[in-house]
């Protein structure tokens, strides 16, 4: 199982939020680049970034933040927040993403995630993001009554690299990820599975990898905080 530690952007800042609250954002540093250089510095094999204005916004806003990022670091990084058209995925592939994240669009206009699926084989990811059982959209402001795994199954042909599922009630709140959702919805469909929202120890890390489906987990808040460290929790994972 992957981990990908996680790097929020929200005015250029690394921040966490609380169960997606842009009002309850925690400033954990000014330099994302810096931060980024430290991840792949303890080892960290992925970067997970998350435009979060941009998400808002329906377009990017830190892009000269992702873009010092990746001038820093050389190991893959995937990001979503704001991606929301075929010139936009375009343009973060071609500046050297390894991934880009569909969340809002995989609701709002499927066909464009399985164009893009089809263009860029092994590039796009579906981010589901769901508050009991159901899907919300645009930086988690618009409640939907889609049912999680019914989306996904949508993508079981699209080709699509990945579903990253984050539980919103658990983000950011340090109690421990959704399992038991996750790992069902894991069962449900063939696609790589991972695990967002409230993975706070190496004892959760140990949980979601002993399901044997889930294929990666992001966690944030619990790096900056230090209730898990990076070098550690990559070694118990080898």
């Amino acid at each position: 199982m992957i981990l990908y530690p996680a790097i929020d952007l929200k005015d250029g800042n690394c921040v966490r939020l609380l169960r997606g609250d842009m009002e309850a954002a925690t400033v954990f540093g000014t330099d994302p680049a810096a931060q980024a250089r430290a991840f792949q510095d303890a080892g960290a094999e992925w970067l997970h970034l998350v435009d979060l204005n941009g998400a808002f916004a329906g377009k990017p806003v830190n892009a000269a933040a992702v873009e010092a990022i990746l001038a820093a670091t050389s190991i893959p990084t995937q990001l979503g927040g704001g991606i929301r058209d075929m010139a936009t995925i375009e343009a973060w592939l071609d500046r050297g993403l390894t991934r880009v994240i569909l969340g809002t669009v995989a609701v709002e206009d499927p066909d464009l995630v399985h164009q893009a699926a089809a263009a860029f084989p092994g590039r796009i990811a579906v981010g589901i993001d769901a508050r009991a059982g159901r899907v919300a959209t645009r930086g988690w402001a618009t409640e939907t009554d889609i049912d999680a795994t019914d989306l996904a199954r949508r993508f079981q042909d699209a080709g699509v690299a990945a579903i990253i599922y984050t539980d919103i009630d658990r983000d950011g709140a340090m109690g421990g990820p959704n399992i038991a959702a996750t790992e069902a919805l894991a069962r449900a469909v063939t696609i790589p599975v991972i695990a967002s929202g409230g993975v706070s120890s190496l004892a959760d890390l140990t949980a979601l990898a002993q399901t044997g489906v889930i294929a990666g987990a992001i966690s944030g808040r619990a790096l900056y905080d230090g209730a898990i460290d990076l070098k550690q929790a990559l070694q118990s994972l080898a």
